[in-house]
């Protein structure tokens, strides 16, 4: 069965397809707007003319190498390439400012491979146990792990905590544009029918960390400076002292990207903020964190990039989406007449276990890919800001216009990047802004649902032991601050 398994990928064919794909996920996810899933979705119809296997290699290497690559942006010029490249983006461009660009991107890239490839082992191992177990969660669960994910940003975000919570609280005013889940009224849109659907993330996102860097830069332009300078040594130079370093951050953090991954409906960007937000509660030097943390930016990016895999588990062994492209995957086996559930592990083991192998060699090929693509994409930051500065907002109202192709969604663009350049004027954190409309729709969501089955009872979000424990981890994040605030007090 192995051995058929291997024998179907390392077919030429197959081979060829998986290194199209990744240069063509590189490409997209470096182009702010451009999303993994968008990437996935303009690839379906060559999907047509494939084998099964050949489409969904084509999908496994294409997320993968589209999840980095939204990396690259990120770190020089502070525009994350896709949402789960978010949650660390302040801290990847504070080291690149700092000249050293080639560290932050070295890290990012050998520790999504690490992270892409234990996501791949705990899948081919743990699949229907992890599936399982998603399974169990309802709305309670998604409610307390969305506002788990929540309580994050007040560890994610920088300075006085009470700037982070007005920070949050704006994306979460920003989420509740549109459509009430429940009753179906609009809610804000003044009548506007391009509101109806809510603010589109994607051009949020540009605009809170895009527009509003080219603003502050155009503000205090010199033409002389470049945008940083890049420091001497090889791209390695930090990764391995860091691996050797944090072995155990890895592992935790990979672990908590592949758990969340395989929740249906959470999602790499969700990961990525959570672990960042525990990778700041453990660390020893939380003060860097949202400043410059090399070690916030490799427990996130592996997070991200496990987050993958484990989207996949619930896909292969139940046949329920994890994330909008394996959702993708999933009507491609579908219109091949392949059901995926418990039967495609009778049925065809060799398919399933050559998809495993199709996972192992595409985080393998992200190493000498996402090299060439750093090498590609470093010359960005030796540019003079003239030149740097119109492509940056080039780029800005491109990838804001390609989500929907809509005029509206650029003028979202430019009034997103007006506060976000206001709020960092004033030392309020933009990153709890994003968070919030990721998180804000999921959490009113379930919150609502969970409200209705339990008929107002708020005992009822504690009863399920799941729930119960991400009940009471929120309530011990929420209180904890307070409790060391009042110790602090009463010694002195």
């Amino acid at each position: 069965m192995i051995t058929d398994a291997f024998a179907l990928v390392f077919q030429p064919s197959v081979l060829l397809v998986m290194a199209i794909s990744g240069l063509y996920g590189l490409f997209v996810g470096s182009i702010p707007g451009l999303t993994a899933t968008m990437a996935v979705a303009l690839m379906v119809p060559f999907t047509f003319y494939m084998d099964p296997l050949p489409a969904l290699a084509a999908i496994v290497t294409m997320e993968a190498m589209a999840i980095f690559a939204g990396d690259i942006p990120g770190a020089l010029v502070r525009i994350p390439g896709t949402p789960s490249s978010a949650a660390y983006t302040d801290d990847a461009y504070a080291l690149t400012q700092k000249g050293r660009a080639q560290s932050v991107l070295g890290v990012c890239l050998v520790f999504s491979v690490a992270g892409g490839l234990f996501g791949s082992v705990v899948l081919m191992i743990a699949a229907p146990l992890l599936a399982q177990f998603a399974l169990q969660f309802t709305s309670y669960e998604y409610f307390w792990l969305a506002l788990l994910g929540l309580s994050c940003a007040a560890l994610v975000a920088k300075g006085s905590p009470l700037k982070g919570a007005i920070s949050l609280g704006i994306g979460l005013f920003l989420s509740t544009v549109g459509l009430d889940p429940v009753d179906g009224y609009a809610r804000f849109t003044f009548g506007s029918a391009d509101l109806v659907g809510g603010v589109s993330f994607i051009p949020a996102m540009i605009g809170l960390f895009g527009l509003s860097e080219v603003i502050r830069n155009l503000l205090r332009f010199d033409d002389n400076i470049q945008v940083c300078q890049t420091e001497k040594g090889g791209l390695f130079k930090d990764v391995f002292h860091l691996l050797r370093r944090r072995k155990k951050s890895l592992l935790r953090s990979a672990a908590l990207g592949t758990g969340i991954g395989a929740l249906p409906g959470a999602g790499a960007d969700i990961a990525a903020w959570i672990s960042f937000g525990v990778s700041k509660r453990c660390s020893d030097a939380p003060e860097e964190y949202g400043r410059g943390s090399l070690e916030g930016v490799s427990d996130a990016t592996a997070a991200n990039n496990s987050a993958v895999a484990g989207a996949w588990v619930p896909a292969l062994v139940f046949g329920i989406p994890g994330d909008t492209v394996t959702a993708i995957a999933i009507g491609v086996l579908l219109m091949k007449g392949l059901q995926p559930g418990p039967a495609i592990f009778e049925r065809q083991p060799e398919l399933l276990y050559a998809v495993y192998i199709v996972f192992l060699l595409a985080n393998l090929l992200l190493l000498p890919f996402g090299y060439l693509a750093i090498l590609a994409g470093r010359w960005v930051v030796m540019l003079p800001r003239r030149i740097l500065l119109p492509g940056i907002l080039l780029f800005c109202v491109v990838g804001s216009f390609a989500i929907n192709h809509s005029p509206f969604d650029i003028g979202v663009m430019i009034g997103m990047g007006l506060l976000g350049y206001y709020l960092e004027a004033n030392e309020v954190p933009i990153g709890p802004i994003v968070l919030g409309l990721v998180l804000g729709p999921m959490v009113e969501h379930h919150f609502m649902n969970s409200l209705i089955k339990s008929q107002g009872n708020p005992a009822q979000f504690f009863t399920r032991p799941v729930a119960g424990i991400l009940g009471v981890l929120c309530l011990l994040m929420w209180f904890y601050p307070l409790f060391s605030f009042v110790r602090r007090w009463r010694k002195k």
